[in-house]
């Protein structure tokens, strides 16, 4: 019998800045692109805009635009910090404590064939005082796919990162190299090197995109995507 797809996937990466957002929202306009009603969520986040609304993330925003399921904000982003800083240090200024349980109940309510939940900062970036980011997908009894961001410095990140998740007893779907670093040498070793370390090739590998500007959203690699997917068995 082959393995079971999963309905949900977790986006987690080797550091902050390394890439999730581009590649989670490459893979969900695969998705839609293949007509995969895909929902999305950015559980916790920091570094947030005031608006009429009231908080909005950027990660957030853009994984709604490339989605073709409507959520509410509330659903998408439970947790939305304004300071650009730790997920855990926001919640205490705010005066608000993250509960796996409300995160967990939110998850439940979106209605789709697959929902992309993406995390922030690395594996075990704190959300409170005595939980981290690896308490999430644990919670959400998803599968992880880990970003690996390729600049010098990313072989240590990307073998901590990796047995920190087999440690934690976690299904690790795969990794995902993209090219942080548009001047990074030796560039072909370093694939090789990370192949070498992580025991198989990335699942996909995405080419170096200069950062959207700050009024624009991501325009990400929608081939890799798909070649993501593809290696997830979530589309043909």
């Amino acid at each position: 019998m082959p393995p079971q797809k999963p309905t949900a996937i977790f986006i987690t990466g080797t550091d902050t800045g390394v890439g999730k957002t581009h590649v989670s929202v490459s893979l969900v306009k695969a998705l839609v692109k293949h007509g995969v009603r895909v929902g999305v969520m950015k559980p916790i986040a920091s570094g947030s805009d005031r608006t009429p609304e009231g908080l909005r993330n950027s990660d957030a925003l853009a994984l709604a635009k490339a989605s073709n399921v409507d959520v509410p904000y509330a659903t998408l982003n439970p947790y939305c910090f304004e300071p650009p800083i730790s997920p855990h240090i926001a919640a205490e200024e705010a005066d608000i404590a993250v509960d796996l349980s409300t995160i967990v109940a939110e998850f439940g309510k979106i209605k789709a064939d697959f929902v992309v939940v993406e995390g922030a900062g690395g594996w075990y970036a704190p959300i409170c005082k005595t939980r981290t980011m690896a308490d999430l997908p644990k919670a959400l009894n998803i599968p992880v796919v880990l970003v690996v961001g390729v600049r010098l410095g990313c072989l240590n990140h990307a073998r901590l990162a990796m047995e920190a998740i087999k440690a934690s007893g976690q299904e690790l779907a795969g990794w995902v190299a993209n090219a942080v670093d548009p001047t990074l040498e030796r560039a072909a070793q370093n694939m090789a090197s990370l192949e070498r370390i992580l025991g198989s090739a990335p699942l996909a590998a995405f080419p170096f995109e200069p950062p959207p500007s700050v009024t624009s959203m991501a325009h990400p690699d929608v081939h890799q995507g798909e070649h993501l997917a593809r290696r997830l068995s979530l589309i043909s």
